[in-house]
């Protein structure tokens, strides 16, 4: 097996050199995941501005579509994410026969997730009626939906094989094809939005053809480069391939259904959030909006280092190395704080900058330095919760945590946020401002309940399935 990626640990070494070790192997594995990341948001941000420039409907259609099937994919994301550390345990404990099983159980939830998500997108005229949209507007979101649904197999394909790539400590894998999509996404969104090389104007309706079309090349291009690389030589998907096994399936959705739920349940939460501001006014909504664009950008990072300690606990785990695996998993709260203080100190210090950047509107800008400063103070506890549940999730430990997330949103910080945005009963109301309080209480709950959870929690034996 390839240690270069995922080396055994080295035991011998004194504490302070041990987790300096462990600190270069979660870079190794996470600068590629942050790269992937950056990529796959840059897709977004290339529609985004590529659709306005062709008609305010084109832009709010594909803003629209996007809000509908976002949250389904981070669904199954999330859910195919359990892929990646049971992959690793594997690696880790050198059982490699039970890796290309696993991988084809995973391709065959895809599927799933393709038919579930494809018959969705495609029928939502009654969502459409609800949101009292203009015919036109609505006409072009689903088209764009219905465009985009023929690249949903190619997209959760690439996701289940992730577990297979970054399962073995490759990350630079998913790296290539997800910058290899946003380079091919440019060119078609030019060539199908605008009409071109003797192609109708498709507007908001292309956009959704153009990353169809991405994602299915860069698929194909993904299972080429498996199919001939040196590195995977000995894992084949087409000569290892197995029928369905429901007891593989279970084992994928017990891991990965608390993963895509917990996902979908913050992603939720941002998107009320933004619904309950919509009365207060555009100024408002527009600070709000680029504030929350800033630390999503920010949190791309240290949802990188989760990541990566994912696939490092669960080899460790996987490689008998628990004291391995408990070392890398505590020292990376020092190493995520870290990152978190220096984020917190940038967003107080340049603020304002930082809305220069985004509009010329003093108003707005006012109304962003001042959200800039709460999403400041919840920087370090947003930071060790990704982090905690990440170590968690290496340990295959998903369900109590997604219950602590639910709770530390739903019942902690949203409601919160509500009562010290729109009334006085804890104090005078705060506007947007009461929302990233609450944003705050809810992280800083999650990184106390999980944080307090791994520290308690004891692995169990692995499950011969």
């Amino acid at each position: 097996m390839d240690e270069t990626h995922q080396p055994l640990p080295e035991t011998r070494q004194p504490l302070v050199g041990r987790t300096l070790t462990e600190w270069k192997t979660l870079a190794l594995l996470g600068g590629p995941i942050l790269i992937a990341q950056v990529a796959q948001m840059a897709n977004g941000v290339i529609d985004t501005v590529m659709a306005g420039h062709a008609s305010a409907e084109d832009l709010a259609a594909v803003g629209i579509g996007s809000s509908l099937w976002m949250p389904l994919f981070l669904f199954f994301m999330g859910l195919l994410g359990a892929l990646q550390p049971i992959i690793s345990g594997y690696n880790g404990a050198r059982t490699t026969s039970k890796i290309m099983p696993a991988t084809w159980q995973g391709i065959y939830i895809a599927l799933g997730g393709t038919v579930i998500m494809a018959l969705l997108l495609t029928n939502v005229h009654p969502v459409l009626a609800l949101l009292n949209m203009d015919a036109n507007t609505a006409l072009i979101t689903q088209g764009y939906l219905n465009a985009f649904a023929w690249g949903i197999p190619a997209m959760l394909l690439m996701n289940a094989l992730r577990g297979l790539t970054d399962g073995l400590g490759h990350t630079r894998v998913i790296m290539m094809f997800s910058v290899l999509s946003t380079l091919i996404n440019l060119p078609l969104n030019y060539i199908f939005i605008y009409g071109k090389l003797g192609l109708p104007a498709m507007g908001g309706v292309g956009c959704g053809w153009a990353t169809s079309l991405s994602n299915g090349i860069a698929a194909i291009a993904l299972l080429v480069y498996l199919n001939r690389s040196k590195t995977f030589k000995q894992f084949h998907l087409l000569a290892e391939r197995v029928k369905p096994n429901m007891a593989g399936i279970r084992y994928i959705l017990k891991l990965g259904v608390p993963i895509g739920f917990t996902i979908f349940v913050e992603a939720s939460m941002f998107s009320v959030i933004a619904l309950f501001l919509a009365p207060l006014g555009p100024v408002i909504v527009a600070g709000h909006q680029i504030a929350l664009n800033v630390v999503s950008l920010l949190f791309m990072l240290p949802l990188s280092i989760g990541m990566a300690l994912t696939l490092r606990v669960s080899f460790l785990v996987g490689a008998q190395a628990p004291d391995s695996a408990r070392l890398i998993s505590r020292s990376s709260l020092l190493l995520a704080s870290a990152v978190a203080l220096v984020f917190a100190t940038l967003l107080f210090v340049f603020s304002g900058s930082i809305a220069a950047l985004y509009t010329n509107d003093p108003q707005v800008q006012a109304v962003t330095i001042r959200l800039l400063s709460f999403a400041a103070m919840f920087q370090i506890a947003d930071v060790i919760q990704v982090t905690c549940i990440s170590a968690l999730r290496g340990y295959k430990d998903t369900r109590i945590p997604m219950l602590i997330m639910l709770f530390s949103f739903w019942v902690v910080g949203l409601p919160l946020g509500y009562v010290l945005t729109f009334t006085d009963w804890i104090a005078p109301s705060l506007g947007a401002a009461g929302f990233w309080v609450g944003l705050t209480a809810g992280l800083t709950s999650a990184s106390l309940f999980l944080g307090w959870r791994l520290f308690r929690y004891q692995p169990e034996a692995e499950p011969g399935e």
